[in-house]
């Protein structure tokens, strides 16, 4: 059956009491599906559709709803047995993922409610720092010995595949729990009963610590085209293994924070309809005073030549066409660098090669623009040839310079530790804005003598 309904059809049903013919399309229906149409109705409908979900699916819905207020409001409303039963049918990284953001009444309820195992295991993830390989891992896999026949393999699988997030992938541990290697579940199914794993199982696999950034763990999951990764503690035992789905969610996160950074925004864990004003306000008006405070050196630099102004009052009509382009040419130099440094192919050793790529560049791009810029002025402008000399000529110098400052700063940032994505597009443009004038202003002092 396909699923089609929409909210006014359910609301529709519900007021008819067609709880059969509702039950009949979710239980159809996919678990993502239902979680985002959950999110279009009022609480308290919401509850309604929820509490008639099949079993089966009732908690895979739950973990994909992103509305915490929601998941929050279903736990305060559900009784202990629901409660229970709904827990016992997430996966523990799920379950951490929804406690993380729960006010304390609802993670006490849902601890309360949880085996004391559970429990143990609940509270030992949640004291992983956050944005951790650790609090990010889940202990629902499948884990073979040393010396393990494939038939022996095959039986543990079956015995525990309904319990673990993943069985396309499953591990090889020694006596102490140790990581020895990898075993997919196609080279199972083609080895003979009688094979060991030790034979056919993959040494020496990637794995990371649990108190590695989740930045580190997304990757490197990129880097070698993994659909899970192993984790380990410090005496490297292996204590769970990370997911591709939790990777995907820790890129998407990751991106939207460099792209709020690089638009000078303080980064929001929150739905924009559902950021309050104010709170949006907050997270942008740091950095507004930061650029409006720095550009204070741009003004400075204007009042210092504010003779040469006055002598050749023409020039004052092309800076703004050099700030703009020396930002845009910083912009897209810092851009690429920062996109390199996200994905790994530039580290802070390769800084005098992107240097030195970047002033080739920019070279070329300044040869360009400031050929076209000479015969613009010379074709439609009445300032004359020596104007449109030292306007090209400090446009020139600012496309190399802005390359420069461009692919240099996120390096820098990254060296002292700071996220590169803060030298974007805003604060690059400032600095580059300062720079481009006071060469402009430098050159036509010299060249035209004033």
């Amino acid at each position: 059956m396909e699923f089609n309904l929409t909210v006014d059809q359910i609301n529709d049903l519900i007021e008819k009491n067609e709880w059969g013919i509702l039950r009949n399309y979710l239980a159809e229906a996919n678990p993502v599906d239902i979680a985002l149409l959950l999110e279009e109705l009022d609480n308290d409908k919401m509850l309604l559709v929820f509490r008639i979900l099949p079993k089966d699916i009732s908690a895979d819905v739950f973990s994909y709803m992103e509305d915490t207020e929601q998941q929050a409001h279903v736990v305060e409303s559900i009784s202990n047995h629901e409660v229970r039963a709904l827990i016992d049918d997430l996966f523990l990284d799920d379950t951490v993922d929804f406690l993380e953001e729960m006010p304390a009444n609802v993670v006490t309820k849902v601890l309360r409610n949880t085996n004391e195992t559970t429990r143990k295991l609940i509270n030992q993830f949640l004291k992983y720092p956050d944005n951790s390989a650790g609090s990010l891992m889940t202990i629902e896999f499948i884990q073979f010995r040393l010396g393990w026949t494939v038939r022996r393999a095959m039986d543990h699988l079956r015995a525990n595949a309904t319990d673990s997030e993943m069985i396309s992938t499953c591990f090889v541990v020694d006596e102490r729990r140790h990581l020895q290697g990898i075993v997919e579940l196609r080279q199972l199914i083609l080895a003979e009963d009688d094979a060991i794993i030790d034979n056919i199982m993959e040494d020496t696999p990637l794995c990371v610590n649990t108190l590695d950034d989740q930045e580190y763990v997304a990757s490197q999951t990129q880097k070698y085209d993994l659909t899970s990764v192993p984790v380990t503690d410090k005496e490297g035992r292996l204590v769970g293994i990370i997911t591709i789905d939790d990777v995907v969610d820790v890129i998407e996160e990751e991106n939207t924070e460099d792209f709020e950074k690089m638009a000078a925004m303080q980064p929001s864990e929150e739905e924009y309809l559902k950021t309050g004003v104010f709170s949006m306000a907050k997270n942008r008006i740091v950095w507004l005073l930061v650029l409006m405070l720095s550009a204070t050196f741009t003004g400075r630099i204007i009042q210092h030549y504010n003779d040469l102004l006055q002598s050749a009052i023409v020039l004052a009509a092309y800076y703004p066409m050099l700030m703009n382009t020396g930002g845009n040419c910083g912009s897209q130099a810092s851009t690429m660098v920062i996109r390199g440094m996200a994905l790994g192919e530039i580290e802070w050793r390769d800084i005098f090669r992107v240097q030195w790529k970047e002033l080739r560049v920019g070279f070329v791009c300044a040869l360009v623009l400031s050929a076209v810029n000479f015969l613009r002025i010379l074709i439609f402008e009445p300032a004359g040839a020596t104007i449109a000399f030292v306007v090209s000529i400090s446009l020139f110098a600012t496309v190399i310079l802005s390359k420069f400052i461009g692919c240099t700063m996120p390096l820098l940032a990254k060296k002292v530790r700071l996220d590169p994505a803060l030298m974007a597009s805003p604060l690059i443009t400032t600095i580059v804005d300062a720079c481009s004038l006071a060469l402009y202003f430098f050159i036509a002092t010299k060249l035209l003598a004033l």
